[in-house]
C-alpha cells in the first residue's frame, strides 16, 4: 500500500432522521440495523485494504470519543480528531486537512461518511485505488459518482460532460453542475438524460489540492484555523479546536467548495451502494420483502399483522 495514502471517515453526524433507534446519544454510525457490524466498523474494515490502517482518522464529536474507541480499539489516539460541535463537512475536512498536512504534506486522501452500505467490495476497493492513484498525479478534487437505477430524491446529482459515453469509460470525467435533492419530476428528467449520477459523498483529492481550494473558496473557515502549523498535534489542540468551533459557521463542502470549484472531477462508480440516511433509504436497500412489502431482517420473532410497507 501507498504510505502516502489516507482515509478520512466521517464519524459525527447525530443521525437524527433514524429516530427512535439512532439517538443523540448514539447515533447510527454506532449501530447494526440487524447486521453483524456496525456502520463505523465496516466503514473501517473496509479502508483498512485500501490504504494502511495506520492511516486511517476519524473526525467525530468529543462526546463519541469512548463510542469510537470501543469500537474500534485499535484506532490510534492521534487518529481520533475530535469536534466540539457538529458544523457539517467543510470545518470537518478542514480540520482533517490540517491535521493531515502536518502529518504527511504528499498526503493523497479518500475521504467517507460513515454510513454507506456496498454491495461489491472487490469492485470498491478497485474503484477508489484507481481514484487515489489518479488525484496523486492530478491537481482535481474527485467526487465519486454513482450511476443511477431509478429517480431517486433523497440523493444530490451531479451532471457531467459527455454523458453514459463517458462515463462508461471508467476514468474521470468533468463535473458541468451539482444539484441537491431534487423533486420527483427533476429527478426522472435527470436520470433519463444520461448526464447525471448520485452525488455518493465519497471525496478524493490530495490535501494540499483541497487546502488550497478551502481557502480560495472558504476563507471564512479556514481563517478560523489560523496557527493550525503550531497547534494541532501539541497539547494545544484541544483549546484551539474548541475555539475555532465556538466561532464556526455550519458549512457543507459541496456547497462552499464543489460547487464553486474549476477543479471539481467525478470517477463513475458502479460497486453497488446505498447511503443509509434515513428509514426511507434503508427500506429500498432492504431487497427481501415479504408479499405486503414488509422488510425484515431480524434474527427474532415478528409478528405482522394487517401492516404493509413496513421496515
Amino acid at each position: 500500500m501507498n504510505s502516502h495514502f489516507y482515509c478520512v471517515i466521517m464519524a459525527g453526524g447525530i443521525g437524527s432522521r433514524f429516530w427512535p433507534i439512532s439517538r443523540f446519544s448514539k447515533p447510527k454510525q454506532f449501530l447494526s440495523f440487524g447486521g453483524q457490524k456496525t456502520f463505523l466498523r465496516m466503514t473501517y474494515d473496509r479502508f483498512s485494504g485500501i490504504v494502511p490502517p495506520e492511516n486511517i482518522i476519524v473526525v467525530s464529536l468529543g462526546q463519541y470519543a469512548g463510542l469510537v474507541r470501543e469500537e474500534l480499539p485499535e484506532l490510534p489516539a492521534e487518529n481520533l480528531l475530535l469536534e466540539p460541535y457538529n458544523r457539517n463537512t467543510a470545518p470537518c475536512l478542514a480540520y482533517a486537512t490540517y491535521s493531515l498536512l502536518k502529518r504527511d504534506p504528499e498526503a493523497v486522501v479518500v475521504a467517507t461518511p460513515a454510513d454507506h452500505l456496498i454491495g461489491d467490495l472487490g469492485l470498491f476497493e478497485q474503484t477508489i485505488s484507481a481514484a487515489l492513484a489518479y488525484a496523486a498525479d492530478h491537481d482535481s478534487l474527485i467526487t465519486l459518482g454513482i450511476v443511477p437505477d431509478r429517480p431517486d430524491t433523497n440523493f444530490g446529482y451531479i451532471q457531467v460532460t459527455g454523458g453514459k459515453e463517458s462515463y462508461n469509460q471508467n476514468i474521470p470525467v468533468k463535473v458541468k453542475t451539482f444539484t441537491e435533492k431534487p423533486d420527483q419530476e427533476l429527478a426522472e428528467v435527470f436520470l433519463a438524460s444520461g448526464e447525471f449520477l448520485w452525488n455518493s459523498g465519497i471525496f478524493v483529492w490530495q490535501a494540499s489540492v483541497i487546502r488550497g481550494e478551502m481557502e480560495k473558496y472558504l476563507p471564512e473557515v479556514t481563517e478560523l484555523f489560523r496557527g493550525w502549523e503550531s497547534r494541532l498535534g501539541t497539547p494545544e489542540e484541544g483549546a484551539f479546536i474548541e475555539k475555532v468551533y465556538m466561532n464556526m459557521e455550519r458549512m457543507s463542502v459541496d456547497y462552499g467548495v464543489m460547487e464553486k470549484t474549476e477543479k471539481a472531477w467525478l470517477y463513475p462508480a458502479k460497486f453497488g451502494w446505498a447511503d443509509i440516511g434515513n428509514w426511507e433509504s434503508l427500506y429500498s436497500y432492504l431487497s427481501a420483502k415479504d408479499a405486503d412489502g414488509n422488510a425484515v431482517k431480524n434474527g427474532g420473532k415478528t409478528l405482522l399483522q394487517q401492516d404493509r410497507d413496513n421496515v
